[in-house]
């Protein structure tokens, strides 16, 4: 009956031909539906983006705040948060995106490179630091095996807190669900800002608070040059410029058709508006030197206070995208794979709470150094990009303490160095030739 009040009755178009077995576990799935929520999405707005758009105040990593971020670190403050949802396909993977092998010469997996960065800095710091991951319904068992596979990559199983993001409905242009079999709905995560809720219902908040977590390093699993665990930019969001809800990485876009966000004010609040949603005419705008004005591309890291997530749980926004969804056809019963968009899916996310924040700070930081992601199988943000990527990072590093000639094959374990500082006390070759592949 609530679904028939919802106008949502359909559903049940061939309930007669399903098992009792098929019955049952349909009628737990619609159960799991919140109802209330899925009628107030189709109130959802459509981005609209106005002419009170200037680019947004960008600060430089400020070295003098790494000594405060250490002192927050050692004394237990800090968690990591990598959002892990995604699967491999795109890359030609069969598995969660996190098992891809990233590193160039060792092969370490995704989550392989992050655990080990936390590691690290638990011994350097004294500090167990926590880490939590966000799955999806997809892959949050095969994530859990492929960790205890291998032992946590060195993390206590206990420090690890894994959660899955919550599904929602496709629907189709009269915002009715769609069936993806004759007793299933069609469903999608609910987008990377899906993780605020999901840590709420998964227990996850209650936990961090029960270790004293005030501050979360949220990152994505797809960027193996990222700096887990940062001092600087945690010295710098707890710091007289910002109001220490939320602060922001950003990088100067490649050019005005590069894919990724853009960190804007609009009404005098920071805020990020995806690629897709940024007018030509602001995209393409320059300086009179001819730079880029709108140029502070964001890069999907934050650091987050957790007495402002549990704020703004509630009311993140929702965002509608138009997609293909194969689906079962309610009159023949077959199944539709449409060459076209045909429905809607809803996500939520992360940077939308942004300009929740009083004062969100916006940090630069350089793309050689953090940012090196594997988003496709080839091409731009591939594995040969994020490759070549990683190990200019590791011989610019070696090159202020060996000599390192061109043409060397090299790699830094995370569990060596999270920054060049850290290499003045390791033990080195004596230089690495056009011949080597070395893992340092």
């Amino acid at each position: 009956a609530r679904f028939e009040d919802q106008g949502q009755g359909h559903v049940f178009r061939f309930w007669d031909e399903l098992t009792e077995t098929e019955q049952r576990s349909f009628l737990a799935e619609l159960n799991e539906i919140d109802l209330d929520l899925f009628a107030s999405l189709g109130k959802t707005q459509e981005c609209s983006i106005g002419q009170n758009l200037s680019p947004s105040p960008v600060a430089m990593l400020d070295e003098s705040c790494k000594e405060r971020g250490e002192e927050l670190i050692r004394n237990g403050t800090l968690g990591v948060l990598t959002v892990a949802g995604g699967q491999g396909t795109r890359l030609g993977w069969s598995g969660p995106k996190g098992t891809f092998p990233a590193a160039p010469i060792s092969g370490k997996s995704l989550f392989q490179l992050v655990a080990e960065q936390v590691v690290f800095a638990s011994k350097k710091y004294g500090k167990t630091i926590p880490w939590y991951i966000m799955t999806s319904m997809q892959n949050e068992e095969a994530t859990e095996c492929f960790l205890v596979d291998n032992n946590c990559f060195g993390i206590d199983r206990t420090d690890i807190f894994i959660f899955s993001q919550a599904q929602i409905p496709a629907v189709d242009a009269d915002g009715r669900m769609l069936l993806a079999s004759k007793g299933s709905i069609a469903m999608n995560p609910d987008g990377h800002g899906g993780v605020i809720t999901a840590l709420q219902a998964s227990g996850g908040l209650e936990e961090m608070e029960s270790r004293g977590i005030a501050y979360l390093s949220y990152i994505q699993i797809d960027n193996p040059l990222v700096h887990v665990v940062d001092p600087v930019f945690l010295g710098m969001h707890v710091g007289d410029v910002s109001s220490c809800e939320v602060s922001s990485k950003c990088v100067q876009k490649a050019d005005a058709k590069e894919r990724v966000g853009v960190f804007c004010q609009v009404d005098s609040a920071t805020t990020v508006v995806e690629y897709s949603d940024l007018p030509a005419e602001f995209a393409t705008q320059t300086d009179e030197q001819g730079e880029l004005l709108f140029s502070a591309g964001s890069i999907a890291i934050h650091m987050i206070s957790i007495d402002f997530l549990q704020r703004v749980a509630d009311v993140m926004p929702w965002h509608r995208a138009h997609k293909k969804v194969s689906h079962i056809h309610l009159e023949t019963g077959e199944r539709v794979s449409p060459q076209e968009p045909n429905a809607y899916k809803y996500e939520r996310f992360v940077f939308d709470i942004v300009p929740m924040a009083d004062r969100s700070l916006v940090v630069e930081t350089k793309r050689e150094e953090e940012f090196a992601p594997i988003k496709n199988a080839e091409g731009m943000d591939s594995p040969s990009t994020s490759k070549a990527l990683q190990q200019a990072r590791a011989i610019r590093w070696l090159r202020t303490y060996i000599e390192v000639h061109d043409g060397a094959q090299v790699e830094i374990s995370p569990l060596t160095a999270s920054s060049s500082d850290d290499l003045a006390t390791v033990e080195l070759p004596s230089s690495i030739d056009e011949h080597g592949a070395c893992v340092v």
